[in-house]
């Protein structure tokens, strides 16, 4: 007889397999709703709630074999025009979020899997941010026992509760990899505090881990727009995100600021970040992810800014770059 956590357990692994039946039934074996659910014996609400649990948790990947002729044209030319050595453009599909979740999630999580199963890279590091959340969240699962991923950006809030968009403990899930977090907020109190904590067991080890990352994957931020920029809690109070924007910020990347032209801004948050320098970053790949109307001249800036090796987009926000005058 199975008691306690063990019950808990062996229900949950019970939910996980039906879920997998559910999805394979339905997307391979090309069964409507209603007939998986005679076939596991289970209500039709539960065979669509298990098939959409398989969806969220990755088991499901549909493969599209076709040549988006435009999208290739554009990546080309953002290449050209970047420098980039690597460019992904996904094709629109319907989304009512600001964000294109549904697109850069499915383009972000190949991206991330490939990396991960690949012998290239033995420590990649990993932003924050709800796109790359999402990108992880649609991760299936996959063993890479040979590479490390370490959080690039301190993720705790100002009450030291876990970011909700942190990515590092669901990259673990997803490959059972060694994966660290960076235990620290994003900014420190002062740059004072900062160096006190740069000592301390934990994050002394993490930074130097990401000194060692040579792949690094990265959201950007705009600022103050709330769809996809640096929220409010992480600055000093509601009016600074409008302070950044009067200095001439107009990304984020790494809780550093960019300007219009791409050129790294000075700000009060420079001494207090709990990051990697925005300069560390040359001589690395460098991969961003990231979509979205409000968040065209911020990606813009961080692609004049020359620290981008490869950009990760949707065609509506791919277009909207190409059509900018050149710098």
């Amino acid at each position: 007889m199975i008691e306690g956590r063990s019950l808990a357990t062996a229900k949950s692994d019970s939910d996980a397999d039906l879920a997998a039946r559910a999805a394979w039934l339905h997307y391979v074996g090309g069964m409507t709703q209603s007939e998986v659910a005679k076939r596991l014996n289970v209500p039709n609400t539960r065979a669509h709630r298990y098939i959409a649990r398989a969806q969220n948790e990755g088991l499901v990947r549909i493969f599209v074999d076709v040549e988006a002729t435009d999208c290739v044209h554009i990546e080309t030319e953002l290449m050209r025009r970047y420098g980039l050595g690597y460019c992904r453009i996904g094709m629109e599909v319907p989304d009512s979020n600001p964000i294109p979740l549904k697109t850069l999630s499915v383009v972000g999580a190949d991206f991330i899997m490939q990396a991960a199963a690949g012998r290239k890279h033995s420590v990649i590091g990993v932003g924050n941010g709800r796109t790359l959340a999402a990108s992880v969240n649609a991760m299936g699962r996959q063993a890479s026992p040979d590479v490390q991923f370490v959080s690039v950006l301190g993720g705790l809030t100002r009450s030291f509760a876990a970011n909700p968009y942190d990515v590092i403990h669901r990259l673990s899930q997803k490959t059972s990899a060694a994966s660290y977090l960076m235990p620290a907020p994003l900014y420190a109190n002062s740059a004072e505090d900062k160096q006190v904590m740069l000592q301390q067991f934990g994050i002394s080890e993490t930074m130097n881990l990401i000194e060692q990352a040579t792949l690094i994957v990265v959201g950007v931020g705009d600022i103050g727009s709330g769809e996809g920029g640096i929220s409010a809690s992480m600055l000093d109070g509601a009016l600074a995100a409008e302070d950044l924007r009067q200095a001439g910020a107009v990304a984020e990347l790494l809780g550093q600021f960019l300007s219009a032209d791409g050129s790294i801004l000075s700000s009060p948050y420079d001494d207090r970040v709990m990051a990697a320098p925005l300069q560390s970053l040359k001589g690395r790949e460098v991969v961003a992810i990231a979509g979205g109307a409000t968040k065209v001249p911020a990606i813009s800036a961080a692609l004049d800014s020359g620290l981008l090796t490869g950009l990760i987009t949707d065609e509506a926000t791919a277009r909207a770059i190409v059509a900018l005058p050149p710098t």
